[in-house]
């Protein structure tokens, strides 16, 4: 079945080169007395738009008189029944002929220039005899896979006989059918005889599914032989006319199908005639599709049997002949109803030169250029994805209205149409990239689908060049504040934060801290630019785009979603910790334990401080040591024996020439820490700040009600009488630091207090002073 209908097809539609940019029907037949439509198409530009149009009839060696042309000229044998209409805003010409005879039967040209040698098309024209009835035989013509329905009269007499069909080849009719509902076998399931009334004495010869074979004449007869009412018929199958598509390389075409309702049940397909191969299912109702048209092509069926085949990327190989049809297994066979197309690829496009093929990493981003016809600035934008399925479609993402609601829940965050940078292209923006959004995409408006494009996304291995938190919580009222860190390589490009919204993502100022300076290297840890937030609203909470620009063209962009909630009582800001990029950063819920107890208006001290601070004035075993290098004689006598050096008792006095020299270093290391936690315990009670020297600090003067209070104590207490007193032959050393603190003497009248602060500063090197003179002493004596 298949060889037959290669064979056909390759008869009627012969493969032709259509090299020049003007193209048009190749063939184009016609009845005689009907007329002719002729439409020719030329590449879209200025000086083809202006051009001299015209028809010309091909002679003798090559020469082309013209009949008609755009300049009003039209040849005296056409005058009246030929006409030429130019549309260049659609970039075609139109050339209609009237009153057809078989003598327009010929070779003709259409074409541009100033003479018939410019851009033409060679078109045959072919004129066939008028319907009629010739010697009594009726005419009737069908289209290749319709229905045709011939009525066979009959006389009265013979309206009980048997009523039949047949079909004459050579001198012998055979019976293609009859009223006992015999089918030849060509013809199975596809004749039959249809009686409605006896009374109208006709009855109807009905052949479906016709094919190219059912051609030639034919015999109704009612009755006997001899007696019976025979009628001839000629049926003549008309070739499908092909319609013609004309596209622009990287464009776009639509192939209108318009088979009927009687194939509205059926698999529709739409195949690629070729020289070998028959004609090649491109891609059809059943879930096939050719390899070559992968991600490109698309199949909308529509009510009545109407469908429509949208081919993307045009490619120079993709021209040539197509046929659409509709069959149970969706493949062409013969008899089947068919519409048939040639398609012509324009090389000289103005189409723009976008990317077929993007790539990108997981969790990275892609930025995709879409074209539109500038004409139509405002049409409706839209971005879907092919889908690979049975029944192939392409559902909607985004729009230039934004984000559809029923997309939302899996592009939230991560999809973004601009109508930049215009001017014929818009951009689609996807990023936080899994594996699963790889495919084939489409951009479409509204307006001319010529201007449809497809691209190919790739999910490749690496990381992406942009880091950013990956998520983050931050407290209502604080500040947030997020970096984006991005390589050397985007240094001269435009970076910013926006706000991801249903419709758009907003632009946010945003403060940049990469090196202004110029310099040979790069630091790619300094490149960053943050978004700061203060103070944090619930408005805040969402989705935050980092990307970087290079001019009006979009690049890389970056996603981090911000999570709001009530600010925890105690909590620190969130800018004391910065997000680091590509790290997830949840505010700190620490408290501040130094902030806790605070009375208002009172500074808090910490109370680990402060309880070392008490355990120095209170502690007195820390002088024990001295106790033991001070008093030289034991119990038992008044005087120490000599010892040997070399004995252990001599290496033990070492030891304790060493402690007694480190013991009062530490002594003097602890009474300076203890007047300087004194002063600064004391002057929360009344402060008086003063300079002292080089210093600043805060002395309390109620801590200082006379100068016996830190002078003639501690005075006394300091010097080697007061330390060392010999009470029956025991040497016993008494801290009167201790006591003079805790000691209440009768109030007198107060100094002021630049005398108090000198006369405590002077004590204190006293005090110091006479400690280290009692250390010098201790080994001397030992």
């Amino acid at each position: 079945m298949k060889l037959p209908l290669l064979a056909c097809l390759l008869a009627v539609f012969p493969v032709v080169s259509m090299r020049s940019p003007i193209f048009g029907p190749q063939e184009v037949s016609r009845l005689e007395g009907g007329s002719a439509s002729i439409t020719c198409y030329y590449p879209a530009s200025s000086v083809n738009r202006h051009s001299r149009k015209y028809w010309c009839r091909q002679g003798a060696k090559g020469r082309c008189t013209t009949l008609i042309s755009s300049e009003r000229y039209i040849s005296k044998d056409y005058e009246g029944r030929v006409n030429l209409t130019d549309f260049p805003e659609s970039n075609l010409f139109v050339v209609d002929i009237g009153h057809l005879t078989q003598n327009d039967s010929g070779r003709y040209r259409c074409g541009l220039g100033p003479n018939t040698l410019g851009l033409s098309f060679d078109v045959s024209l072919d004129i066939s005899p008028a319907l009629g009835f010739p010697n009594g035989t009726q005419v009737h013509t069908s289209d290749l896979g319709r229905t045709v329905i011939i009525n066979c009269p009959f006389s009265s007499e013979n309206s009980m006989g048997i009523k039949s069909v047949c079909k004459k080849i050579g001198p012998v009719c055979i019976l293609v059918t009859d009223s006992n509902e015999y089918q030849h076998p060509d013809y199975t399931n596809r004749v039959h005889i249809s009686i409605l009334d006896t009374t109208q004495l006709v009855f109807s010869f009905i052949i479906n599914q016709v094919k190219l074979s059912d051609a030639g004449m034919y015999v109704c007869k009612a009755g006997d032989d001899s007696s019976g009412d025979k009628t001839n018929f000629d049926l003549r199958v008309l070739k499908p006319e092909p319609e013609l598509v004309y596209g622009d390389l990287r464009g776009s075409v639509t192939f209108e199908c318009t088979l009927g309702p009687e194939v509205a049940n059926l698999p529709k397909f739409l195949c690629r005639v070729s020289n070998d191969k028959g004609c090649q299912v491109v891609i059809n109702t059943l879930g096939k599709r050719a390899q070559d048209f992968e991600g490109r092509v698309l199949l909308t069926s529509k009510d009545n049997g109407f469908f429509s085949v949208h081919i993307t990327g045009l490619r120079k190989e993709d021209a040539g002949r197509y046929l659409c049809g509709a069959h149970p297994d969706g493949e062409p066979e013969e008899g089947q109803p068919i519409q048939a197309w040639q398609l012509f690829v324009n090389e000289e496009t103005t189409m723009p030169r976008i990317p077929s093929v993007v790539k990108g990493v997981v969790g990275g981003s892609v930025a995709v250029l879409c074209p539109y016809s500038p004409k139509e600035r405002d049409s409706l934008k839209y971005w879907c994805h092919w889908e690979e399925a049975q029944t192939v479609s392409c559902p909607k993402l985004v729009s230039s209205e934004g984000l559809l609601q029923e997309q939302y829940k899996q592009y939230e965050g991560r999809l973004v149409l601009y109508e930049e940078p215009g001017n014929g292209t818009y951009t689609v923006i996807l990023n936080q990239l899994t594996p699963q959004d790889a495919g084939f995409y489409w951009c479409q408006t509204n307006g001319d689908s010529r201007w449809w494009s497809t691209v190919e996304l790739k999910i490749v291995e690496g990381e992406p060049n942009l880091k950013v938190p990956k998520n983050v919580t931050a407290g209502l009222g604080e500040t947030l504040k997020l970096p984006c860190q991005f390589p050397c390589k985007f240094s001269s490009h435009e970076k910013y934060w926006c706000k991801w919204g249903q419709k758009t993502c907003k632009a946010l100022p945003s403060q940049n801290e990469a090196p202004r300076q110029g310099s040979v290297s790069c630091d790619e840890k300094n490149q960053l630019i943050n978004l700061i937030l203060n103070p944090v609203t619930e408005e805040d909470k969402g989705w935050y785009w980092c990307g970087v620009k290079d001019g009006l063209r979009f690049g890389e962009t970056m996603a981090v979603h911000v999570e709001v909630r009530e600010r925890v009582k105690g909590s620190k800001d969130v800018n004391q910790v910065n997000a680091a990029p590509g790290k997830e950063v949840i505010e700190p819920k620490s408290k501040d334990v130094s902030q806790v107890n605070a009375a208002p208006g009172k500074e808090v001290i910490d109370p680990h401080v402060r309880e070392i601070e008490n355990k120095v004035i209170k502690d007195s075993s820390l002088f024990a040591e001295d106790r033991a290098v001070m008093n030289p004689a034991d119990s038992a006598g008044g005087s120490r024996p000599s010892e040997d050096p070399g004995s252990s008792s001599g290496q033990g006095g070492s030891s304790k020439v060493l402690i007694s020299t480190l013991v009062p270093l530490a002594l003097v290391l602890a009474l300076g820490a203890l007047a300087v936690g004194v002063v600064r315990a004391r002057h929360r009670r009344n402060v008086d700040r003063v300079s002292i020297r080089s210093y600043r600090t805060d002395i309390s003067m109620s801590d200082f009600e006379n100068s016996r209070d830190f002078g003639a104590n501690d005075n006394m207490g300091a010097s080697s009488v007061t330390q060392e007193t010999s009470l029956g032959g025991k040497d016993e050393f008494t801290a009167t630091t201790e006591n003079a603190v805790e000691m209440e003497e009768p109030k007198k009248a107060k100094r002021s207090s630049k005398e108090e602060a000198d006369m405590a500063y002077t004590a204190y090197l006293l005090q110091a002073n006479n400690m280290v003179a009692n250390v010098q002493d201790g080994p001397s004596e030992a």
